[in-house]
C-alpha cells in the first residue's frame, strides 16, 4: 500500500491541495494553506470479490406510504421556535453562527435554562469559558437556578463518554465547534480536518441517541460561518444570529433547515437582562422616526410568513469626485446600481453627478426584490426635496423597463400596515387595498412614479445674476 502523506488544506474554505502555496485558488484568500496529517482510512468490514469492501444488504422502500410529522420539542422561546419550525426535533443538528459577542450564548443559555425548568435533561458543554463564567452569565439571566449539566470539554471522546452514560439528553450545547478535537485526527484543534472529524463524531451521537444538538461556530470576516462548507451540508438547521453593536436588537435567520421553512426570522432586543423577545418588530424598527425629513420611505417587506415594516433612508448628494460614491447597508449593491440606471433612463433623473447613500434603518437586512419601490420613492425624495406622505407605505419590484411588477402576499404587507396606522399604500396594481380600509396608489411605472413625487417637491431658490459675469 501507498504511504499516505501530508495534505495542505485551506483553513477558510477547505480545498485540499498536494503541496503548499501562498494562495487557495478556491476562494482567493492568502495564507490561509497550513499542513495536516492525511485523515485515517474509513473502517470496513471484509473484503469481496475483486478486493471490493463488502457491504451490508438493506430494504427499499417506495414513495407510497405513511408519513408523520416530526415530534417537537418546545424551547420555552417563541421566537426561536418559529425560526427552527416549531421546535427542536428528536436527533437533529443545528448549526448556529454570528459575530462575536453578538449573544449567541446568551440565546443558548436562555433556551437551555427554560428547556431544563420544564423537566429536559439538557447539557451544556462550553470549549472557550469556564464552568464558573458560564454560572455568572446564567446568574445575569436570572437562571442560576435551572438544572442545566455544564461541563468544560473539547475532547470529543470523552464527551461522547459522558453523554452515554445515562439517559439521552434533550438538548446539547456545543460551544463551538472550533475548539472541539478529537483523537481520531491528528490535526491540532480548530483546522478544518479537525472541525470535520469532530463535528462528524458529534452528528453521529445525536443521530444514535435522538439527542438535539446545537453547535456554535464562528464566522469569517465576510459573515460566514468558519470552516469547511461540508459541516453546513452535514447538518440539519443553519442558523445565524444577525445584529450591530449600535443597535439593541438581534435578528435569528434560518438559512437551511430540513424540518421548517428556510426564510423565518426571529427578533430578540438586547437588555440588561439577556434577550427579549420582540412580538411586534414593525413596531421597532419604525420608531424614532422622522416625518419631516425628505429621503425615507416605509417599506412593507415580508421575512417568510411575518410582514415586517422597515424605513429605507436615502441620501443624494452633489459629488465632487469623477466618480460618484455608492454606500449600502443592509440591502444588495448590485440591486441599487439597477434601480439608479432604472431611474435615470425611464425616470428622466440626472444622478450621474451625485453620491448616493442607502440605508435601512435599524440594521435590518433586506433582501427580497419587492423593496425597489421603496427605495425609488427615497431616492427621488432625497433629490427633489420633497417629502414623502407620513402614512404611506411602499412595495413593489421594478423591471429593467421601468415597469412595476406586483409582489407576493401584498394582502398580508397590506394588513400590518394598517394595524400600525398606515392608510395609503403605493404599489402596483392591488385590488383589495379599498376592502381593508387602505387608499391605493397605483403606480404601474416609474415615470409615474418620479413625477408624483416631484409635483410635491418645494420650490428652490432662483439663483440670481453673478457680478462677474455682467461685468
Amino acid at each position: 500500500m501507498a504511504k499516505r502523506g501530508p495534505s495542505y488544506i485551506c483553513q477558510n474554505c477547505g480545498a485540499v491541495y498536494q503541496r503548499w502555496q501562498g494562495r487557495c485558488d478556491a476562494c482567493g484568500e492568502w495564507s490561509t494553506i497550513a499542513e495536516e496529517s492525511a485523515p485515517p482510512p474509513m473502517p470496513g468490514g471484509g473484503r469481496g470479490l475483486g478486493g471490493r469492501p463488502k457491504g451490508r444488504v438493506f430494504a427499499l422502500e417506495s414513495l407510497k406510504g405513511e408519513s408523520h410529522e416530526a415530534p417537537r420539542t418546545q424551547s420555552g422561546m417563541a421566537e426561536l421556535d418559529r425560526v427552527t419550525g416549531g421546535g427542536f426535533v428528536p436527533g437533529s443538528v443545528l448549526l448556529i453562527g454570528g459575530d462575536p459577542g453578538i449573544g449567541k450564548s446568551t440565546l443558548l443559555t436562555q433556551a437551555c435554562g427554560l428547556l431544563a425548568r420544564a423537566g429536559k435533561r439538557v447539557v451544556y458543554v462550553s470549549g472557550e469559558e469556564a464552568v464558573a463564567q458560564v454560572r455568572l452569565r446564567a446568574e445575569r439571566l436570572g437562571l442560576n437556578d435551572a438544572p442545566v449539566e455544564l461541563a468544560a470539554e473539547t475532547n470529543v471522546e470523552d464527551i461522547i463518554a459522558t453523554l452515554s452514560q445515562a439517559a439521552a439528553p434533550a438538548l446539547v450545547v456545543i460551544d463551538s465547534i472550533q475548539t472541539m478535537w478529537t483523537g481520531e485526527v491528528e490535526s491540532a484543534p480548530g483546522t478544518v480536518t479537525q472541525v470535520r472529524g469532530s463535528a462528524q463524531a458529534l452528528i453521529r451521537f445525536a443521530k444514535t441517541s435522538g439527542a438535539c444538538l446545537i453547535l456554535v461556530g464562528h464566522v469569517t470576516k465576510d459573515g460566514q460561518i468558519a470552516g469547511p462548507r461540508v459541516v453546513e451540508h452535514m447538518v440539519d438547521a443553519v442558523i445565524s444570529f444577525e445584529g450591530e453593536g449600535g443597535h439593541a436588537f438581534r435578528v435569528l435567520r434560518a438559512q437551511k433547515n430540513r424540518f421548517g421553512p428556510t426564510d423565518e426570522i426571529g427578533v430578540f432586543e438586547m437588555t440588561g437582562a439577556g434577550l427579549a423577545e420582540v412580538a411586534n418588530p414593525s413596531a421597532l424598527f419604525l420608531a424614532g422616526r422622522d416625518l419631516s425629513a425628505p429621503g425615507a420611505a416605509v417599506f412593507a417587506g415580508m421575512e417568510g410568513t411575518r410582514p415586517v415594516l422597515v424605513e429605507i433612508q436615502a441620501l443624494v448628494a452633489p459629488t465632487a469626485l469623477g466618480t460618484p460614491r455608492r454606500a449600502v447597508v443592509g440591502w444588495d449593491p448590485s440591486r441599487l446600481a439597477m434601480v439608479l440606471a432604472v431611474l435615470e433612463t425611464h425616470g428622466g433623473l440626472r444622478l450621474s453627478g451625485h453620491d448616493v447613500y442607502l440605508n435601512v434603518a435599524g440594521g435590518l437586512r433586506v433582501q427580497e426584490p419587492a423593496a425597489d419601490l421603496a427605495v425609488a420613492a427615497a431616492l427621488v425624495s432625497s433629490l427633489t426635496g420633497a417629502v414623502l406622505p407620513a402614512d404611506a407605505v411602499y412595495f413593489g419590484e421594478i423591471a429593467l423597463s421601468g415597469a412595476i411588477r406586483p409582489v407576493s402576499l401584498s394582502g398580508a404587507r397590506v394588513k400590518e400596515a394598517g394595524k400600525l396606522g398606515f392608510a395609503r399604500v403605493v404599489a402596483p396594481a392591488l385590488g383589495d387595498a379599498e376592502q381593508r380600509g387602505m387608499r391605493l396608489a397605483g403606480t404601474p411605472h416609474v415615470a409615474e412614479l418620479v413625477a408624483a413625487i416631484a409635483a410635491t417637491a418645494p420650490a428652490r431658490p432662483r439663483r440670481g445674476p453673478d457680478p462677474d459675469e455682467e461685468r
